[in-house]
């Protein structure tokens, strides 16, 4: 529990924002170490820093926004990689399969993707962190998804483009031997099309996002080809850090921009293609 101490700027009674950011820092960290301070069992660490995350999220982020470890799924029945942490809507992708503790989710439905690790520095195999983490994000934004027109208000509104799906990296630590932003500005810049990231945060040292140049073709009605030539034709801008002390602070407000005012709702899934794959037609008289 932490006491804010606020200060008041004026006589007018204007309040110290500063201030609520900074114990809304160190409350965001007190959720996130609850359990990682707890985690004895070494096999188990992997998943429970996933947790933390996932339920850190869950904490701060609106109730429209669903996360959880997942893997997505597409019409066609292609699928993406096991992923640590997806943010979902499931207001327009009215389903999701649960088998044996793993989600399946609609390409349609995904916000987000995160890879989680306690450090980034590191490798899985011959894969940096940041590669490994490229190639998750690949497997997701390579699926194809619908769109379909809506209702909205009694008034039917055409199908609109696919969003963009944030990609990101996420850690408790960064322990590179020269631990400085050119060391993750290089591995950031070696990514390129469907594996380029976003955003990231390392608890203890800072968050921070990417810019990129490059635009979509308005023109193009096909929207699952714009979306892609989107990602394989933009390349790398700018790279912009926090301060560790705002780490979590500034990768949440971030992140919530992306989703509010970059991406907004995510397009209406296209039931019908779903379900032709079990010999199915939906009404579409109605």
């Amino acid at each position: 529990m932490f006491t804010l101490k606020i200060k008041f700027i004026d006589m007018n009674n204007k309040i110290n924002i500063g201030d609520l950011f900074s114990g809304l820092q160190k409350q965001m960290v007190a959720q996130l170490n609850t359990n990682r301070e707890f985690i004895l069992h070494p096999g188990s660490k992997g998943d429970s820093l996933e947790n933390v995350w996932i339920e850190w999220l869950r904490k701060y982020l609106p109730n429209r926004y669903c996360v959880d470890k997942a893997i997505v799924i597409d019409s066609t029945g292609s699928l993406s990689h096991q992923l640590d942490l997806v943010i979902y809507d499931q207001q327009y992708t009215p389903f999701v399969f649960t088998q044996n503790g793993i989600h399946y989710i609609p390409a349609e439905g995904v916000y987000a993707v995160f890879e989680v690790k306690p450090d980034l520095q590191g490798k899985v195999g011959d894969d940096n962190f940041f590669e490994y983490a490229g190639k998750k994000i690949e497997s997701v934004r390579s699926l194809k998804r619908t769109s379909v027109k809506i209702i909205n208000a009694g008034v039917e509104v055409p199908a609109r483009p696919l969003t963009k799906i944030v990609g990101g990296i996420l850690a408790s630590t960064n322990s590179f031997t020269h631990a400085n932003n050119n060391t993750i500005e290089n591995h950031l810049k070696n990514l390129e099309k469907l594996q380029t990231i976003e955003m990231g945060c390392a608890v203890d040292y800072g968050s921070f996002y990417v810019n990129y140049t490059g635009s979509e073709d308005t023109s193009s009605r096909d929207f699952d080809k714009r979306i892609n030539d989107y990602y394989l034709t933009r390349k790398f801008d700018s790279i912009t850090f926090s301060e560790k002390e705002n780490s979590l602070v500034t990768f949440f407000l971030q992140l919530t921009r992306y989703l509010q005012q970059s991406i907004g709702t995510v397009a209406a899934i296209d039931l019908n293609a779903y379900a032709k794959t079990i010999g199915f037609e939906i009404d579409q008289k109605i």
